[in-house]
């Protein structure tokens, strides 16, 4: 396990130093051929069941060839696994804590300069909501909700399915989760066939999640973020993001939730959180929480590490 955590930690400060991979990111192409499938398969009847093929054939083949490529022989001259690197690129290529950063960083700057239509459109690149009209205010709740929201979606998920699967397992997650985010909408189009992906996301993200819940507890009023934080995120749609959110705010004393917009319908969203109305510095306290939570469970994988070698 102590050459997982520190495969971990060389990904970590690869994603630091260049950040998301702006030109032939395997996710596109993966994208690219998911919209490709869709288009031929969500038609006609039994959209359930071809959503569920539609989602096999996306991803066993590329389960396959991660535990093709897990299993790559040692090389006994150099005494090194090529697996290695080959772990740490698809690491990489999984976690996203950098450009998170950036997206959020790209919106304080506007936001301190009282540029609010720059704000709403640097906004829109991370957030599914509508932004055209949005108040200041409502930036801030949606950068800081996005930040919490996808700390663990680009991150903390992604590290636990390596822990947990190797390379094939975080290539599933990684997979599930974008399907996820191109199907998995409650509408007309998506419902029925993007019921399986969305369903394999939630599974995915359920414990993952919770522990991500912990974790930012950990830098709050602990026992009191995880009880208002599980049960405030019950009244939500989702039964990952909902808890993390809420978390994510109980911990830095703000209310996030409200009313919203969504392709011009309003949509009453659970208050999440409590204490006072968020911020523009609020947003680098969000930044701050996910990297202090980050560190928290690197330190935490180390410590347990030295305990297997040692046992």
């Amino acid at each position: 396990m102590l050459e997982s955590a520190l495969i971990l930690l060389i990904s970590l400060l690869l994603d630091q130093l260049m950040g998301e991979a702006r030109r032939f990111h395997p996710l596109v192409g993966f994208g690219w051929c998911a919209n490709k499938l869709e288009l031929i398969m969500n038609k006609g009847t039994q959209l359930h069941f071809r959503g569920h093929i539609a989602v096999l054939l996306l991803i066993i083949p590329f389960i396959l060839l991660g535990l093709y490529l897990q299993g790559l022989p040692v090389n006994k001259e150099l005494n090194w696994e090529p697996v290695w690197l080959i772990e740490i690129v698809i690491l990489y290529l999984a976690i996203g804590r950098k450009s998170l950063t950036q997206h959020a960083e790209a919106i304080i700057r506007p936001l301190n300069d009282s540029d609010l239509e720059t704000a709403r459109k640097k906004l829109s690149y991370i957030v599914s909501r509508d932004t055209a009209k949005l108040p200041q205010q409502g930036i801030i709740k949606a950068t800081i909700e996005s930040v919490i929201e996808n700390s663990n979606d680009a991150i903390f998920a992604a590290i636990f399915w390596f822990l947990v699967a190797g390379i094939p397992g975080v290539i599933c997650y990684r997979l599930v989760n974008t399907l996820d985010a191109m199907w998995g909408y409650k509408n007309k189009r998506y419902s029925q066939f993007g019921w399986a992906a969305a369903k394999l996301d939630d599974a995915m993200n359920w414990l993952p999640a919770r522990l991500t819940v912990i974790s930012f507890a950990f830098f709050g009023h602990f026992l009191r973020v995880l009880k208002t934080a599980f049960k405030q995120g019950a009244s939500c749609n989702s039964p990952n993001a909902g808890p993390v959110m809420a978390a994510g705010a109980c911990s830095l004393n703000i209310k996030l939730g409200g009313e919203a917009f969504y392709k011009g319908k309003l949509i009453a969203k659970p208050e999440l959180g409590y204490g006072n109305s968020p911020e523009v510095y609020n947003i680098r306290q969000a930044i701050t929480l996910v990297n202090k939570s980050l560190t928290l469970w690197l330190i935490c994988i180390f410590i347990l590490s030295i305990i297997i070698e040692a046992s």
